[in-house]
């Protein structure tokens, strides 16, 4: 159920807050008003609330940002649109968004970021944020005009998952980014590599006859752009990261002093080439779903901080994409609404910490941004998630908000959710369920 009122005025009473910026985790009070954090403490703040919200056994932490979500409009409005997907992520405790070049048209001009933009503030409820272009159209050939994407908002430039004509383009891309202060976001598949397969090489591929896609695929990706990082300075994201290899590589160039960073996307960390099954087209995604060995050392890197995201790479779909044969089914997992309870599943399976989850979700991908989120400071912009850990409930494709149901943990039973979500102050999704 969702609250459009406007709340002048919040206090929470009793909840665990989740600060990762400061450290903190413990019980406190927390006033909002005129949509900034007006107080954390021990006691009571002097003064009157519109709302007081008892959030006795429930955490309290700043609102999520998710590094890559795709809403599917422009361009692909049968799928999804910004009014739907909203709502989705609302629903979800995420405050903010991050849209990827990749719409129809796609985000390689200021005019684009503008109409994008547009549709967001008419839509409202949530920050959105833009990734322009890296080459024109996305074309691997000649490069962006990232300096008025820059000025026209963009807080990042990629190539989504295009590929280059070649090594220069990508050096003078890194030279000319880093110029400007902007971080590159790389997905790291080496398309000759991939050479349009659909799922990770090895046995169960085999079996199926499904065309592969090696590990070296991404490995030769992290390797080519960790050395133009060495001889530009530039910071390079790695987004969707899917191998204990690519982790290696990652955090050896992070121990080095490289500004590199990477995320995972929550599916990764749960699902693998083994749940392909008899061709379970639920869990085609991009890069592929990998073996166990991999997923563990992506659990891992998230544990250790060397994977600092954790995103939902929310690719939502219409039923008639997903039903053909696996290799012409289109990739993506709707994981909007999954990004947060699966996170509550590393924290049951102690794979994170309440705060840890707290960082891997608002305060890491933030910081990639460059973007003021992901902190619970006084007068910060009150973005914000109530979160019941111990409210389980069964994913039913009837009750996603999303307009795509694409996802494989569809009956699965997920620990706990978002109770209630504030974006700028005011609360924009509340459920009430017995306790």
């Amino acid at each position: 159920m969702s609250d459009r009122r406007p709340a002048p005025s919040l206090l929470f009473e009793g909840a665990r807050v989740l600060d990762p910026a400061s450290g903190f985790d413990g019980s406190a009070f927390v006033a909002v008003r005129d949509g900034r954090i007006e107080a954390v403490a021990a006691t009571r703040p002097a003064g009157s609330f519109d709302q007081t919200i008892d959030a006795r056994g429930q955490w309290l932490m700043p609102g999520i940002v998710d590094i890559a979500a795709r809403f599917r409009e422009p361009g692909a409005s049968h799928k999804a649109t910004f009014a739907s997907e909203t709502r989705a992520a609302q629903s979800a405790g995420i405050t903010a968004v991050t849209i990827p070049p990749d719409t129809r048209p796609p985000i390689a001009t200021p005019a684009m970021v503008d109409r994008i933009h547009g549709i967001a503030d008419r839509v409202g409820g949530l920050d959105v944020h833009l990734l322009g272009a890296l080459t024109q159209d996305l074309a691997g050939e000649s490069l962006a005009e990232m300096s008025a994407l820059r000025q026209a908002g963009c807080v990042g430039v990629s190539n989504a998952a295009s590929g280059l004509r070649d090594s220069l383009v990508g050096r003078r891309a890194l030279d000319y980014a880093h110029g400007l202060g902007l971080t590159v976001h790389v997905f790291a598949q080496n398309p000759a590599l991939a050479n349009r397969g659909c799922a990770h090489e090895g046995p169960i591929a085999t079996r199926l006859g499904l065309a592969p896609i090696p590990v070296a695929a991404e490995v030769s990706a992290i390797r080519f752009w960790i050395s133009l990082v060495e001889d530009t300075g530039a910071a390079v994201h790695f987004g969707r990261l899917s191998t204990a290899r690519g982790v290696e590589m990652v955090g050896a160039a992070q121990k080095i002093g490289l500004p590199v960073s990477a995320d995972v996307a929550a599916h990764q960390l749960f699902l693998t080439t083994d749940d392909i099954g008899s061709f379970n087209a639920m869990c085609h995604v991009l890069p592929p779903l990998r073996s166990a060995e991999d997923r563990d050392a992506l659990r891992a890197g998230v544990m250790h901080g060397l994977i600092g995201t954790i995103c939902s790479d929310h690719q939502p779909h219409e039923p008639d994409a997903k039903i053909n044969p696996f290799p012409l089914t289109e990739p993506g997992i709707s994981g909007l609404e999954t990004l947060l309870p699966l996170g509550l599943v590393l924290v049951e399976d102690r794979i994170l910490t309440p705060l840890q989850l707290a960082e891997r979700l608002s305060l890491g991908p933030a910081r990639v941004l460059g973007v003021a989120a992901g902190s619970m400071a006084v007068g910060q912009r009150a973005n914000l998630v109530l979160v019941d850990p111990a409210q389980p409930f069964e994913l039913r494709g009837d009750q996603m908000l999303s307009a795509g149901r694409n996802t494989p943990f569809l009956g699965r039973k997920l620990p706990g959710r978002a109770s209630l979500t504030v974006h700028a102050g005011t609360i924009v999704h509340r459920i009430q369920a017995p306790r």
